[in-house]
């Protein structure tokens, strides 16, 4: 694992990386080498163009760049047919800064790294070789729900699903900001 290298640039005023190295090598010790074995180095940049990009792979489909995001953020829009929940967060309100941390490791990551997988070796067109976005997010999706099938004893939160309490501290705070509203 030390051959992937890692670097930060720094950001704009008010947002921040959500991740770090050290986040990013607990996942991939997680998982087999073979699956990562073509990734060179994972960037830490500001290229988001608001929030718009999360993440993307560079034209060589070696390195993976993980963008800076503002410090509120509501990532829902990036959940078409899902529920936010699965990575502790509310569907229309601001996510809580584990639950970003979550969706950018678990889903953001994981799908830039199924862009790294060779596809169909023969095909003429580079871009083909490669996974298309579809089975990018099979992979993110398959490899998740494998990791989070069984409990990962890390003092870090974000390598397991959220707990129930984390999700009944959700709701009541939903609750709260609804009756302070109402006063």
């Amino acid at each position: 694992m030390e051959r992937v290298r890692f670097s930060y640039s720094r950001t704009g005023v008010g947002r921040k990386h959500y991740l770090n190295e050290q986040d990013v090598r607990v996942l991939l010790s997680r998982i087999s080498s073979q699956v990562w074995a073509g990734l060179r180095a994972v960037h830490f940049n500001d290229r988001g163009f608001g929030c718009r990009v999360l993440g993307y792979v560079n034209g060589g489909r070696r390195e993976i760049a993980i963008c800076a995001l503002p410090q509120r953020v509501s990532l829902t829009r990036f959940w078409a047919c899902r529920s936010p929940r699965e990575f502790g967060a509310k569907r229309g309100w601001q996510w809580p800064e584990l639950a970003v941390r979550r969706f950018m490791l678990y889903d953001v990551f994981l799908h830039e790294l199924g862009h790294l997988q060779l596809v169909d070796p023969k095909a003429r067109r580079h871009r083909r070789r490669f996974a298309s976005e579809t089975k990018a997010q099979e992979f993110a999706d398959c490899w998740r729900r494998k990791l989070w099938s069984s409990r990962f004893d890390h003092p870090d939160p974000i390598h397991n699903p959220p707990s129930s309490k984390e999700l009944e501290q959700i709701e009541a705070d939903r609750v709260l900001t609804n009756v302070a509203r109402s006063t």
